[in-house]
């Protein structure tokens, strides 16, 4: 059957590296619709209502298998690890002992290098209307990080529209860890050419950023105030008002791609210890919210200035700005910063984080 998205699950069933693939659909009772497959664990479709109560698909995404394994923009949608985001040539050391990556991003390691887990299948553990739970086992040395990484990712859709992804993992060797979805946002709907998100209202509940050397994306170090700056979001900007100003950090990212400092003295959000809202945003054409909360204290605002154009589902376009990410996260770079949070996990502990995306009308 066709979801509701328009996407034909028979496009999902395929076997990638030995495992087969497949396509998964939860659904609420307000009629909201998420569909995710198990390769890459991507998100490829969140269908919800506008003002009039008109239902569209508010992320970038591929409508088949072979789209996904070809695509010309390889982080639409999926779980990113082990690392997300960069670190620094590629080198980190744990305990004297020093590791290195492959480096796919100039002489930088991204979003867990070029095989990462948006390029695995995932087993799937549980799969319900409202739920679904995938399971990858990293092997020690994959893509050079050390140690057997367990994970255990989770989708739920809840009856209040938010999409709640969780991740655990548990390691055998001391290693790093930084997982994050890398869903493209636009809150007008993906169409024939997507328009930018330069009229979607931002607010980010944040006092500093991250701050980074050049175009290579490494930061500096230090956690900037926002004041005075076009990364100050504390009260409401559209997001195409500063985006092209002249200032040296829009100029190295092309726009908006930056960490920012989650507040953690903000109070905890929809029940669960730690969870903050960080980030809303609005479309004042079609009246949807959109309210990102994370327990981690990163959250990376990205902007779309990398893409190209290309055609996705349906053949819907997806030119420059055509969309935003909010992924939650550490800090880039931090197992090589020491004033950041450290990523590492050590045999006996459990690493927990969690997002949440959160949508409603206006």
């Amino acid at each position: 059957m066709i979801t509701k998205s328009g996407l034909d699950p028979k496009n999902f069933e395929a076997v990638v590296d030995g495992k087969k693939t497949a396509l998964y659909c939860l659904a609420n009772k307000q009629g909201m619709e998420v569909c995710v497959t198990n390769y890459g664990g991507t998100i490829l479709s969140i269908m919800t209502p506008d003002r009039d109560g008109k239902f569209a698909n508010v992320v970038l995404c591929y409508d088949s298998i072979d789209q996904c394994t070809h695509a010309p923009e390889p982080y639409l949608g999926v779980a990113i690890g082990r690392y997300g985001n960069r670190i620094a040539n590629g080198k980190f050391s744990i305990d004297g002992t020093e590791y290195t990556l492959v480096q796919n991003n100039g002489v930088n390691s991204l979003h867990g290098g070029p095989t990462g887990f948006n390029f695995r299948v995932w087993d799937v553990v549980e799969a319900t209307d409202t739920k679904l739970t995938l399971t990858y086992l990293s092997a020690d040395g994959e893509e050079g990080y050390p140690g057997n990484l367990k994970v255990v990712m989770t989708y739920t859709l809840t009856e209040d529209n938010a999409l709640q992804i969780e991740y655990k993992a548990t390691t055998d060797k001391k290693t790093i860890v930084n997982l994050t979805n890398h869903s493209f946002f636009n809150l007008e709907g993906a169409q024939e050419v997507t328009p930018t998100v330069y009229e979607h209202v931002l607010t980010m509940n944040c006092k500093q950023y991250i701050p980074v050397q050049d175009a290579g994306a490494i930061p500096t170090g230090e956690r900037a105030t926002v004041e005075g700056t076009p990364f100050d979001f504390r009260t409401p900007h559209t997001i195409g008002e500063r985006i092209d100003c002249d200032d040296e950090q829009i100029k190295f990212g092309a726009g908006y791609d930056h960490c920012y400092c989650v507040d953690l003295d903000s109070e905890d959000q929809r029940g669960m210890k730690g969870l903050k809202l960080v980030a809303t945003v609005e479309s004042p054409k079609t009246g949807r919210v959109l309210k990102a909360y994370t327990n981690e204290p990163g959250m990376q605002l990205y902007t779309g200035n990398f893409l190209t154009g290309f055609a996705g589902a349906h053949g819907h376009k997806f030119p420059r700005r055509a969309a935003l990410c909010l992924e939650s996260q550490k800090h880039p770079d931090s197992i090589n910063q020491k004033n950041f949070e450290s990523p590492i996990l050590c045999p006996g502990e459990e690493y927990y984080s969690v997002c949440v995306y959160e949508f409603g009308v206006k």
